[in-house]
């Protein structure tokens, strides 16, 4: 038997041939564990040590400290501010001196009121507070202590954990498992010089001393063994996924001088950026070429992404093909197309019998009329349509191309990837060039281990004209800051601007139906809403003869546009919304964006959200408000918000705010990520290791038969939905 076919078997082996069907049931109930493997990359999330111990007598006040104490009282009581309970536990290092006592709260401590009874040793970890004249540790990290694990000095892990599976059961589980665990049917697949090169430990060795390390720095080793094995992985796949595109047929679309790409830049009213000219090269140099361009463009709300993208279109649609955008919603796609065929003038008109100067720009939404519809689909059909601009409806059967060149797509975060390979399908044998474009900036580090595929240009230079926006946090508990924000809007009105201002929700929830609040003073406790900000305002004598208006989801598709277009042409005023704003509306008077509760946004969204106004040249202002105290910690989020406009930072403090979540994500992969221990914010600089080894063993003939088990596992590493993401997006 293989040394390969020995891991997968082990690693597959159903936990109750190892740990009896009781304990297998158990783990299964607990954390959906069926086998071996699954069990095995249950990693600690901690440690803690006894040379930690600090004497509860000389415990240091605010500082992180690790105490082992017998529980000598326990008691609970209810919460009064909202639902549950506390859990308060008394220990004591030295029985019967009550001086040496410390309080342990847990809020909602179910785990805890089963593990801590009275006479039980434990070892506890946590920051020092003070509460009612007691020192006390607040949901400390806890392990339960018998004789055998006082006198071992090793550092003690601490896992997830569940009430039903607490701490020390894992242990003593894990414990098992590692007695079945061989270097044999655990062999390694990453290169050896790698390994040598980068002082690592085998597999075999980073399992046992993740789980059972005889001293911190064994652990921390192994942590970081595994978190470059994902990085090395997960570079591989994307590598080769690069080749594979590589190697796929697509027509070259050369530029054509003379055609309509060059009428375009010359009937250009401005200059492009140097950032534009640059980034435009790289694309016109990769569509000149007989393999997919598959790349990612990216710049700030504003930055002319769309202008670039159209010159690409065009320099297709020159040499013979066609061009479909994508947008993620019937707004941005009708949005789309009324930029596009304003900035093309008459190069949009094909003329009578396809003799102009122009080529055919079709719009194709769900929406749209069944004449409307009829005359889309028979422009692409004959080819007469050179740029096809729509929403899902281009994913349907009934649109057929004539000959699909370009494929656009906006926001790509928001469609599945399914959604985007139906479109690509429709080209035929013939893959079509893909441009994926994105105005939320995306940090180095995302870009190589979600992006690691895609080439990535960048637009960073907003256009000349742009106004400056002033960002300003608004504490509503002021009253005078209050009164101020709505002189603000009225203000900004009767200068004839018009203003955003985007609410968290559409409506109350259904415990507040029927208690529609007239007045700001009362809401405090509440989350403002659509309904409620509209109502308010409309009640507003200030606000008599404004005209204001609402827009969110729940609204019908031709309700919705409605509004937009009213907006777009001036007749509304303040449009209360919700995020639907949030892409690609661009209305050139609106200069100030009011941001209710803004706490409850992340820092991507609110920059995006503010870059609705100042888009025609007059200066923009957003306006920050939140109840929130000063020194609250999500008022922290809109301190950075307020401090800089540059997207890439606010990406930056985005991702370390929301600690990365997965980073492949179920939401792409439609499954659970296969990475457990790589961290793009702690990673970093092991994200680039792995990117230059990669780059180094696939510079090396036939890597696959020299290291099997590696091409093995990179084949076998995505779960099959995984993989399909990678493979498709």
């Amino acid at each position: 038997m293989t040394t390969s076919k020995l891991a997968a078997d082990f690693e597959q082996t159903e936990l109750s041939q190892v740990l009896g069907a009781k304990n297998a049931s158990a783990l299964e109930k607990a954390f959906g564990y069926q086998n071996v493997g699954e069990f095995l990359h249950h990693f600690p999330r901690r440690y803690v040590e006894v040379g930690e111990l600090t004497p509860i007598a000389e415990l240091p006040f605010d500082e992180h400290v690790t105490v082992v104490a017998q529980v000598v009282n326990v008691s609970q009581r209810q919460m009064h501010s909202r639902k549950g309970f506390i859990f308060e536990v008394t220990v004591s290092d030295e029985l019967g001196d009550a001086g040496q006592e410390l309080r342990m709260t847990f809020f909602n401590g179910y785990q805890a009121r089963t593990d801590l009874q009275i006479g039980t040793i434990a070892m506890f970890s946590g920051k020092v507070g003070w509460y009612q004249d007691h020192l006390q540790l607040s949901q400390p990290d806890y392990a339960i202590l018998d004789e055998a694990s006082q006198a071992d000095p090793t550092p003690i892990p601490i896992y997830p954990a569940s009430a039903k599976m607490p701490n020390k059961r894992i242990r003593d589980l894990m414990n098992v498992l590692l007695e079945h665990m061989t270097e044999q049917n655990l062999p390694e697949f990453l290169p050896q010089p790698l390994l040598d090169a980068r002082h690592y430990p085998t597999r075999w060795q980073a399992f046992v001393q993740r789980h059972h390390p005889r001293e911190l720095k064994q652990a921390y080793i192994a942590r970081q063994r595994f978190a470059y094995e994902e990085a090395f992985v997960l570079q591989l796949s994307l590598a080769q996924k690069s080749a594979q595109l590589g190697s796929q047929r697509a027509v070259p679309r050369t530029r054509v001088v003379g055609g309509l790409a060059d009428k375009f830049d010359q009937n250009l009213p401005f200059a492009l950026t140097e950032d534009q000219v640059t980034v435009g090269d790289e694309i016109g140099a990769d569509l000149s070429v007989q393999h997919p361009m598959h790349r990612l463009l990216q710049g700030e709300v504003g930055s002319g992404k769309t202008v670039v993208a159209l010159r690409a279109i065009l320099q297709v649609i020159d040499a013979g093909g066609q061009a479909a955008l994508l947008a993620p919603t019937e707004v941005l796609a009708a949005q789309h197309y009324a930029s596009i065929t304003k900035m093309l003038g008459s190069l949009a008109d094909p003329g009578l019998f396809g003799e102009g100067e122009g080529t055919g720009v079709a719009l194709l939404t769900g929406s749209a009329k069944t004449a409307q519809r009829r005359e889309a689909l028979l422009g692409i059909a004959s080819g007469e349509t050179g740029l096809i601009i729509g929403t899902h409806a281009l994913l349907s059967d009934q649109v057929r191309f004539a000959e699909l060149g370009l494929v656009v797509v906006d926001e790509q975060h928001r469609f599945g990837v399914e959604q985007r390979d139906a479109l690509r399908a429709k080209a035929g044998d013939d893959v079509p060039h893909t441009l994926v474009m994105t105005a939320t900036p995306i940090p180095r580090t995302v870009a190589m281990t979600v992006f690691g595929d895609l080439d990535t240009s960048t637009i960073k230079r907003l256009p000349a004209g742009r106004a400056p926006i002033a960002t300003h946090i608004v504490p509503m508990q002021l009253t005078g800051y209050r009164d101020r924000l709505y002189s603000r809007i009225r203000e900004e009105v009767g200068k004839g601007h018009q203003v955003y201002v985007v609410c968290p929700r559409i409506t109350e929830s259904a415990g507040e139906q029927g208690v529609l609040l007239a007045t700001y003073e009362d809401t405090s406790a509440q989350t403002m809403s659509v309904e409620m900000m509209f109502d308010m305002l409309n009640s507003m004598p200030e606000f008599e003869g404004v005209r204001i208006e609402s827009l969110h989801s729940q609204l019908d598709p031709f309700d919705k546009q409605q509004i937009m277009d009213s907006f777009a042409a001036g007749d509304i005023d303040v449009l209360v919304s919700t995020t639907v704003i949030e892409v690609g509306v661009d209305v050139h008077n609106a200069t100030l964006m009011v941001i209710m509760d803004a706490e409850r946004f992340g820092i991507s969204q609110l920059h995006q959200l503010r870059g609705r106004v100042g888009r025609g040249g007059l200066p923009g202002t957003c306006l920050l408000t939140t109840w929130l105290d000063a020194d609250h910690a999500s008022v922290n989020r809109l301190r950075v918000i307020e401090s800089t406009l540059d997207g890439f930072e606010l990406a930056e403090a985005d991702l370390l705010e929301r600690r990365e979540g997965n980073i492949l994500g179920v939401q792409q992969s439609g499954s659970q990520s296969t990475l457990r221990e790589l961290s793009i914010i702690k990673d970093r600089a092991l994200i680039e290791q792995a990117r230059h080894d990669v780059q180094t063993l696939i510079g090396t003939e036939q890597w696959q038969l020299e290291y099997p088990l590696l091409f093995q596992t990179v084949m076998g590493w995505v779960d099959e939905s995984t993989r399909e993401f990678l493979n498709k997006n």
